[in-house]
């Protein structure tokens, strides 16, 4: 059984970076709201899951990323400011009862709002951030945070859709 998780997940990683940079890529909503469905990987990561083996694994997703759109290491900066703020805001966001062991965070599992408020403050910093540095300042910084605020709701909206279409409830 935990081979087929693993195997499972690791298939999850594939699809969604397959994903991201085949279909999610072109997605963009008026030139001002990008699709970042890859985030989920980075969200959906359990709990108790190491700091170091989280932040590699962002380093490496960012990566593969960042060949794909040609951004010379801004996905992998900016998944890493993610990984590193989630650790402690998955802190913050524990439910009064604590997480389970493995406990794997996602919409069925937690609920929609908590999702929402866990997930969307993590994707807007990961926008903020990808979006910050590929304006090299804040020359045009209304633009930047209107883009930046935009294509976090289009992600959490793909996120949300994906979740609801493809996750089951675990337990």
């Amino acid at each position: 059984m935990g081979r087929f998780r693993v195997f499972e997940g690791l298939l999850g990683v594939f699809l969604l970076l397959l994903g991201q940079v085949l279909l999610f890529k072109n997605m963009v909503l008026f030139d001002v709201a990008f699709c970042f469905g890859y985030l989920m990987i980075l969200l959906l990561i359990p709990v108790d899951t190491g700091a170091i083996i989280q932040l590699i694994l962002a380093f490496i997703v960012g990566m593969i990323v960042d060949v794909f759109y040609n951004t010379l290491g801004m996905h992998a900066a900016a998944c890493l400011g993610l990984v590193y703020l989630k650790m402690y805001w998955s802190r913050v966001m524990t439910p009064s009862g604590g997480y389970d062991a493995g406990a794997k965070i996602n919409i069925r599992n937690q609920g929609f709002r908590w999702f929402v408020m866990f997930a969307y403050p993590l994707i807007l910093i990961h926008s903020l951030l990808i979006f910050f540095i590929e304006a090299a300042g804040f020359s045009m910084f209304w633009k930047t945070l209107s883009t930046a605020f935009y294509t976090s709701l289009f992600t959490l909206a793909m996120i949300l859709i994906i979740q609801y279409l493809f996750y089951r409830k675990i337990k």
